[in-house]
């Protein structure tokens, strides 16, 4: 049973998408203009069945999540969030799987909680020390409301450009007029600076205990592999790293069978499996 709902994190709504009873897999999603939890994982949560409390929430200017009064957004904001947000769910030990921004978030949030944090996925994952503004990001961020910007920006995210259907570029219009007005105020240029928000200090990473998997895509333009997974290599104690071939910035689309696999097996290892 995949359930809808709100709660409420240090006084300020939080929506999620929630599934499935076992051991706690936090999913956060990235940064693109009408990105939602339940749009980035909700197949994801499906494919892991019912055996795992999936908990996949709109991150603060997100969605259905607004930014809470007197903050402005960050990396700082979404880690705090995240973490109240498993705190008030009662959850004291769970694996955290991110995507993107997601994957910077997951990264800081093992840093701050490493008694809760057993495990980290981060794919396509921002957080590298010095990794720059890439182009596709940069206009990720800026693409406009509407059919035309919905198009550049998957058009951007993914190598097969089969996937930028009709019927994608639609929905995704839809979700970036729905969630435009709360977005604006995110990552307004100049944007280097939010993609300097989003790294993470090599004290940081270097004290991260929890196993983590990064997952990236060899054609990723928007988190380029040479500049965000494999300087993470160098900072993290127990890490490994799976690069698909012929994938953008979101294997979970392009390699879909292949990438919940590999997730099934690496969050499995929680079980004893």
């Amino acid at each position: 049973m995949t359930t809808l709902r709100t709660v409420t994190v240090d006084g300020s709504p939080v929506h999620i998408l929630e599934s499935g009873t076992g051991p706690a897999v936090l999913m956060l999603h990235g940064s693109g203009p009408g990105t939602t939890g339940s749009g980035a994982w909700a197949t994801t949560a499906q494919a892991l069945g019912p055996s795992w409390h999936v908990v996949a929430p709109d991150q603060a200017g997100f969605g259905r999540t607004p930014i809470p009064e007197g903050s402005r957004g960050g990396l700082r904001l979404w880690t705090e969030q995240a973490a109240g947000l498993m705190d008030t769910l009662g959850v004291e030990h769970y694996a955290v799987v991110g995507h993107s921004m997601g994957g910077a978030v997951a990264l800081a949030l093992a840093a701050a909680r490493p008694e809760q944090v057993t495990r980290v996925v981060a794919v396509s994952t921002m957080g590298a020390p010095g990794a720059p503004l890439s182009a596709g990001l940069d206009a990720v961020w800026a693409a406009p409301a509407g059919p035309l910007g919905a198009r550049d920006m998957l058009s951007r995210l993914v190598f097969d450009q089969a996937l930028v259907t009709e019927s994608a570029v639609a929905a995704r219009a839809a979700a970036m007029r729905a969630g435009a007005a709360a977005y604006a105020s995110l990552f307004p240029p100049p944007r280097a600076r939010w993609a300097d928000d989003l790294t993470l200090s090599a004290q940081t990473l270097a004290g991260i205990r929890a196993p983590v998997l990064l997952v990236h895509g060899a054609d990723d333009r928007v988190t380029p592999l040479g500049t965000a997974a494999l300087p993470l290599l160098e900072h993290l104690a127990d890490v490994r790293l799976h690069v698909f071939g012929r994938c953008g910035h979101v294997p979970a689309l392009e390699h879909p069978h292949d990438f919940r696999r590999l997730l099934s097996c690496f969050l499995g290892r929680e079980r004893g499996h």
